[in-house]
């Protein structure tokens, strides 16, 4: 690697995709960033980019944004838990990736970080957090964004076997700065900030600063071996305690009442029925229901062992994201 080597990173406007250009930017990259004409800028400020503006679902805009580039960070992905039209969220992630990887290898891309997710493993428990051994089928996903990243997946192994120079990173639930949309993780920590969480669930996440993954990315362009994937997380935390942190750093009281998923159903298809009139993706869905009765936790075990990979801890996490979202003026 010699300084000012172009690199291009999809999915530059959003949450992890801009921590990851950010990061390859101050790392002394030339950086490279494919955006549509309709994608919000702001988090493009701050650093040194040039942007491509295009579709990565449209092929000549992904041929003319990899022209040149020596390296590829294929961050973007359609990251909703509920659309409209479900197969809609399938549809851009496996034809987005296909398209992206096709250019790159035609391009002759020297080396690839491909950012998959913890959707495509079957969830841990605290006492056996799940690792990169743990991978579903496709029959066994629950909504249309976890099938749309494992069938992503699997495109992106079987290109590897047929040459692609590509390293997989398996993401958890990234938290922090710049989640500008937000996240549906977002989403709870403004509405837990904003006194908005009566109740929960008892369900748990593996939450990591995006910060981490970002820097996690850059360990994987490193020292990742072509071929393997390597989960990027973090602390495995109960929703419970994740909302007394959320509410003790917002100054309000925790939400005291669990509650069964099962009654919380008839709300979710409510919310679901609203939301095809309004078009605005509903709090709560069904989808997240039925992943909220797993606890979602993962061990990053490999990549601390083969990348020294490292994660700060998820309340420094959480307090990053609170800080920014009462700046971006998201917490009333």
């Amino acid at each position: 690697m010699t300084v000012r080597d172009t690199v291009l990173v999809t999915g530059a406007s959003g949450f992890v995709g801009s921590a990851v250009a950010r990061l390859l930017a101050e790392r002394g990259f030339d950086v490279r960033v494919l955006v549509r004409k309709s994608s919000p800028r702001s988090n493009l400020h701050g650093y040194a980019c040039t942007v491509a503006e295009g579709d990565m679902r449209e092929p000549a805009d992904a041929r003319a944004a990899i022209r040149g580039a020596r390296y590829l960070f294929h961050v973007a992905a359609d990251y909703r838990l509920w659309a409209r039209d479900p197969e809609e969220i399938v549809r851009n992630n496996l034809s987005g990736t296909r398209i992206v990887m096709e250019s790159a290898r035609a391009a002759g891309v020297e080396r690839i970080v491909y950012t998959s997710s913890v959707a495509t493993l079957r969830p841990g428990t605290l006492a056996d957090p799940s690792d990169e051994t743990a991978r579903l089928t496709e029959n066994e996903t629950i909504g249309a964004y976890k099938r749309s990243k494992l069938v992503a997946e699997r495109l992106v192994e079987r290109m590897i076997a047929d040459g692609l120079p590509a390293v997989i990173v398996n993401p958890s639930t990234p938290i922090g700065p710049r989640d500008i949309k937000p996240t549906p993780t977002g989403r709870i920590i403004v509405e837990a900030a904003s006194g908005r969480m009566p109740a929960y669930v008892d369900t748990g996440l593996n939450l990591v600063h995006v910060d981490d993954v970002a820097e996690g990315h850059l360990l994987a362009f490193e020292k990742g071996r072509i071929g393997e994937s390597y989960i990027l997380g973090g602390e495995n935390v109960s929703l419970k305690n994740m909302l007394q942190v959320i509410s003790d750093l917002a100054g309000r009281k925790p939400p005291r009442v669990q509650l069964p998923q099962g009654p919380l159903y008839p709300l979710a298809y409510a919310a679901e029925a609203i939301a095809r009139w309004t078009n605005k993706e509903p709090f709560l869905t069904v989808d997240a229901l039925k992943m909220s009765t797993h606890h979602m936790f993962f061990s990053s075990a490999k990549a601390q062992s083969e990348l020294g990979y490292r994660a700060r801890p998820y309340t420094l996490a959480l307090a990053d994201a609170l800080d920014w979202f009462l700046e971006a003026d998201k917490v009333r």
